[in-house]
């Protein structure tokens, strides 16, 4: 057999729900915080069973939606064991890890310590090396883990076709997530690494690129409206999935291509909708951490319509 092919038959036998699990709807919870500003854990499993019932494929926690780039290393360490223990192994859970090499390697170790099924490789902050020197990077945390590893793609992490095919030689490196958006790039990857690299659909709010990513065979797609609309993201993956296009399309006009546009009006936003979102329902997780800042009282009701539009949509959809 290849290398690729010795890789998923060891990786499946590691984490026989693993792989399944990432050809699914990926779901992102946001990091609770109380008013003191520490971690709120009761309110943080609360928002995990409220996303398990709109049956995710895998949880991705402490990720760029749970606000990585604000946790310590311990309440990283608490939000991984805490989600590993309240999911039970309903889903595999994931784990964001980041930072420059040494840092990664540390956050990974714990995820794995924690419990976890594998990491999300977030970009490194601020530096930018060559291809070769992302490689390593990637290759260094790869080797300090018996989890899967998922690079991701967006910001300072922008890769050739042969680095990825590089990465598809590790053993660990079980999918590559995209949030660069930039299909030609995607389609030279996907012909380099034969398809036998599976890959994510990364983008912010991934629901108004579905389409144009499972031209290339992608349909697993992050879902950061999961967190805070479990129903709405749900009801749009269901359409995508079984070729709904009419409700597809309305979802879109109603809700998502207008939520697209204001998360675009404000830094931060992808985050701090979603926590916005959560609060205007009832279900508040707490304020966003600078140097995020959350959502204006303007925008929360701009949100709070296209919520209602949203609900709307799927109450209104002829049955399936």
């Amino acid at each position: 057999m290849s290398p690729l092919v010795d890789k998923r038959f060891f990786m499946a036998l590691a984490h026989p729900q693993l792989i399944d699990s990432l050809t699914g709807l990926l779901g992102f919870p946001v990091t609770p915080f109380r008013e003191s500003g520490e971690l709120d854990l009761p309110r943080f499993e609360e928002h995990l069973t409220e996303m398990l019932e709109a049956k995710p494929a895998a949880l991705f926690v402490a990720c760029g939606t749970g606000e990585f780039a604000s946790l310590t290393l311990a309440e990283h360490r608490r939000i991984v064991r805490t989600a590993v223990a309240h999911v039970d192994g309903a889903v595999p859970v994931l784990a964001g890890v980041g930072g420059g090499t040494h840092v990664a390697v540390e956050f990974t170790r714990s995820a794995e310590e924690g419990g976890a099924d594998g990491v999300l490789v977030l970009p490194p902050y601020l530096q930018v090396g060559p291809p070769s020197g992302l490689v390593e990077h990637y290759r260094q945390i790869a080797a300090a883990t018996s989890l899967g590893v998922i690079p991701y793609q967006r910001s300072t992490a922008i890769f050739t076709p042969e680095a990825v095919a590089e990465l598809a030689e590790i053993e660990q490196v079980v999918a590559f997530k995209d949030g660069h958006g930039d299909i030609e790039l995607l389609q030279r990857i996907h012909t380099v690494t034969g398809g036998k690299l599976l890959l994510l659909n990364g983008m912010p709010t991934a629901e108004t690129f579905a389409r144009a990513y499972a031209a290339l065979g992608v349909r697993a797609y992050s879902s950061a409206t999961l967190a805070f609309a479990p129903a709405i993201a749900r009801a749009f993956f269901d359409a995508f999935e079984r070729g709904d296009d009419d409700l597809q399309q309305t979802l879109l006009r109603e809700f998502y291509v207008p939520l697209a546009q204001l998360r675009h009006t404000t830094n931060g936003y992808a985050v701090a909708l979603v926590k916005a979102g959560l609060d205007i329902q009832g279900r508040s997780a707490g304020s966003v951490r600078p140097p995020l800042m959350d959502a204006s009282p303007e925008h929360r009701a701009e949100l709070a319509k296209l919520i209602e539009q949203g609900m709307a949509a799927i109450d209104t959809a002829p049955a399936a």
